[in-house]
């Protein structure tokens, strides 16, 4: 957001300073979080991967509050980290070394249970000359994967886990915070982008091997421009499959992105007025890829 500070021109005395008293103020796209904690890799992977992320002043307005620290009772005998809203604990708390990431999944929590004034997939979201991609699919479909090589190759990343979507003019909001990749995917973007930056990995945790990576500089920038939607492709990574896409009749693409969408129930018919008009706007397919170079070079020809 211009005309604010960003994370990486504060010295490690201040961030440290902030996450131990009165906060962060982290802006994120349309959401800003205010994070406290008292962790030193949590420090570090908020300075490695939101360095190019504007922070506001002290006392400003804040969508969500939350911290990570240690749960009571558990600072040293196999010591555990616990994600708080507001004080409040909405999950179980982790192994202490997995701090960094579970504030990074306690910030989508946070975005998927309270923020209804949009429509949330569980999507990647990309956009190239305003016109947006929706990348609907489950865990180990290869989303995140592709939609970290599409935003090094042209693309702007919006997010790799959210699409939030107004349901009364059908824009796009960004995000833009670290993609989330998880075991082989991680090699597979460090060979891809060879200036990547990433995370120290989180080991053991219910998705495996995680790492985050810093998205680029340019779609921070461009985090306060919405998209307009045009493209919902349904991605599969298949091993030495050739990159193919293939029409998805919109009836199809519907039920995919309804069984896709955190809050659509929720929305009732606000939420079903907006994906039907979504579907009909959009050109619809199915795509598998082997290569992400191909993935690449075919996503380039998508038409207007």
């Amino acid at each position: 957001m211009p005309g604010l500070l960003k994370l990486g021109d504060l010295s490690q005395t201040e961030l440290d300073g902030l996450l131990r008293g009165p906060g962060l103020y982290l802006q994120t796209g349309v959401f800003r979080f205010a994070i406290r904690s008292p962790f030193k890799d949590v420090a570090r992977a908020l300075r490695l991967l939101y360095a190019e992320h504007g922070v506001a002043a002290q006392g400003e307005f804040a969508d969500f509050h939350v911290r990570v620290d240690a749960p009571p009772l558990r600072k040293f005998l196999r010591p555990q980290s616990q994600f708080y809203l507001d004080d409040q604990t909405p999950f179980k708390p982790l192994p202490r070394p997995q701090a960094a990431a579970m504030l990074e999944w306690g910030m989508n929590w946070c975005v998927t249970a309270h923020a209804h004034q949009y429509l949330i997939l569980h999507a990647a979201s990309l956009a190239r000359d305003g016109l947006g991609l929706i990348m609907p699919a489950p865990p180990g479909s290869g989303k995140s994967t592709l939609a970290a090589a599409l935003c090094f190759r042209g693309w702007r990343l919006l997010s790799d886990e959210l699409t939030l979507l107004d349901p009364d003019h059908l824009a796009m909001a960004a995000v833009a915070r670290p993609i989330s990749l998880k075991n082989a995917s991680i090699e597979v973007i460090r060979g891809f982008v060879g200036h990547a930056v990433l995370s120290d990995t989180a080991r053991d945790t219910a998705k495996g091997t995680v790492a985050h990576l810093r998205p680029p500089a340019s779609s921070v920038a461009a985090a306060d421009v919405p998209a307009t939607p045009r493209w919902i492709v349904l991605p599969r990574y298949e091993a030495g499959a050739a990159a193919r896409l293939s029409p998805l009749p919109r009836a199809r693409a519907f039920m995919e992105l309804a069984q896709n969408a955190f809050n659509y129930s929720l929305l009732g018919e606000a939420g079903f007025t907006a994906l039907a008009q979504l579907v009909n706007g959009c050109d619809c397919y199915r795509f598998s890829y082997g290569d992400l170079e191909e993935a690449v070079t075919l996503f380039a020809g998508l038409e207007p």
